[in-house]
């Protein structure tokens, strides 16, 4: 029941968090990043790359100007309504809590599963719609940052799907930390049976349920900490807006 205490790299926390739960050793990278992305980048990637750096700017661009204001409140208002979204939904209701502590053998880690993949969706869907608007927002504004929002548009496309592929691996990894904790937990339960108390030998919860209140506290950190991870590119768009 208790996190590892395996020491892990500084990095994005939901790495960190990730590498915690699942008791996995994350080895700082030796690569920079210029080199690990000529790895994700094929040939056709930077081809794109290259005429949104050096090629010519669409026609229309006049160095307008707009103020950051509305993007800045619309994407704080992105951010707070995904992670309500994630705080208060119903899988993590007190009232499924207690119907399940019954049978907490029973539950089936494939509900979690698919309540991750759907709020994984939920994320991507608002996330990306934003980023959309905001490259729009600063080709509109001088040619430098027309060129930033043609190179974000081509690394949205060359990663995305790389990054998808990634993301989609976390409900496996959080599958393997759910059947620790039920077995954690059945055997927590166990021996307080058999020593007639409360609690096992090593002070592990031993309440029907326990380790459901765990594995939900723990899945909802890690679908914040990925919040945090998707909602970067949106950030640095909004911090290139606030350039005066």
């Amino acid at each position: 029941m208790q996190a590892s205490q395996r020491t892990v790299h500084g990095g994005p926390t939901l790495i960190r968090l990730l590498a915690r739960l699942t008791d996995v050793d994350v080895p700082e990278s030796g690569q920079s990043l210029s080199d690990r992305l000529s790895q994700w980048l094929g040939w056709t990637d930077a081809i794109a790359l290259s005429t949104a750096l050096n090629g010519d700017l669409p026609a229309g661009v006049a160095g307008a100007r707009a103020d950051g204001s509305a993007e800045e409140s619309e994407c704080a208002r992105l951010r707070a309504s995904l992670a309500k979204t994630i705080a208060g939904d119903s899988t993590f209701a007190a009232r499924r809590r207690r119907e399940e502590s019954t049978a907490d053998g029973a539950v089936d880690y494939a509900v979690f599963r698919q309540r991750y993949l759907s709020l994984q969706q939920t994320m991507e869907t608002g996330i990306g719609s934003l980023r959309g608007r905001l490259r729009a927002k600063l080709a509109g504004r001088t040619p430098g940052m027309t060129r930033l929002a043609m190179v974000d548009a081509v690394m949205e496309q060359a990663l995305g799907a790389r990054e998808h592929t990634l993301l989609a691996t976390v409900p496996g990894l959080l599958g393997k930390h759910f059947e620790r904790l039920r077995q954690a937990g059945q055997a927590a339960l166990a021996d307080a049976e058999v020593a007639g108390t409360t609690g096992s030998a090593d002070g592990a919860p031993a309440t029907p349920g326990a380790w459901l209140d765990v594995f939900r506290k723990d899945m909802q950190s890690v679908l914040l900490a990925e919040l945090d991870v998707r909602i970067q590119p949106v950030e640095g768009l909004l911090a290139a807006l606030r350039t005066r």
